[in-house]
């Protein structure tokens, strides 16, 4: 069982993909409500690391925990368990597009296990109404712009109300100002108690939201100050 303020706490972790070892000797704690920048050049590790926090890649050394589930002993079945207490922000959406964006949000509350129709219309219209998206439920994804389906995204990983956010390069296709109103949103959400790991290499951003950095660089993850050489 986790500190009650912890919600990600990785001990001596060493991350694999297939038999590659991509980072060791990795030690986070992540407490309830903290916004965490996790930086590093394009192969550093970055994505790696998020994908062993939600169980695509399974944690082969060290011990660790993610909102009170042992990664360590974590297995296939329970990683959808897992998955509902977070919430994950992806860089190309992965929207449906053949449904509407309510439909969208609809069929993972329906993959999650809720039955109720009542419920899972009222659910879908708190997070569009989070996300600034209120009047956008019948569109579809393509017609939306690149930042209402970022937003879009964001609503679904609300939508279990989560411990923890896992955004991985969440601003990475959208310019400077819907990157900014993108980063607002992540910060209100970490504000009102969901922490939120958030991967990037956009060195203005974190110039403009100051925040904790975590930095993978030399197969290893260092907590670190400096923005230099993201």
């Amino acid at each position: 069982m986790m500190e009650n303020n912890i919600v990600i706490d990785l001990t001596d972790v060493s991350v694999f993909q297939g038999h590659n070892l991509i980072l060791s000797d990795v030690d986070i704690k992540i407490k309830r409500g903290e916004f965490v920048y996790l930086i590093g050049q394009t192969g550093s590790g970055k994505s790696s690391l998020l994908k062993t926090l939600y169980g695509e890649l399974f944690l082969e050394k060290g011990s660790g925990n993610i909102a009170d589930f042992d990664l360590t002993t974590l297995t296939p079945k329970q990683v959808p368990f897992l998955r509902r207490k977070l919430g994950i922000v992806f860089q190309d959406f992965q929207l449906l597009t053949d449904r509407s964006v309510f439909d969208n949000l609809h069929f993972v509350l329906e993959a999650t296990g809720w039955t109720n129709e009542v419920d899972m219309k009222v659910r879908i219209n708190e997070v569009f109404e989070e996300v600034g998206l209120s009047t956008k439920g019948f569109k579809m994804p393509h017609e939306l712009s690149g930042g209402e389906q970022q937003r879009v995204v964001i609503a679904r990983a609300l939508l279990n109300r989560p411990e923890i956010i896992l955004a991985d390069e969440p601003t990475g296709n959208l310019d400077p100002k819907v990157s900014d109103d993108i980063m607002n949103l992540l910060i209100q959400i970490s504000q009102r108690d969901a922490s939120v790991l958030m991967a990037t290499h956009d060195y203005r951003i974190i110039q403009k939201f100051p925040g904790r950095i975590l930095k993978c660089e030399n197969g290893t993850v260092k907590e670190t100050a400096s923005v230099s050489a993201v």
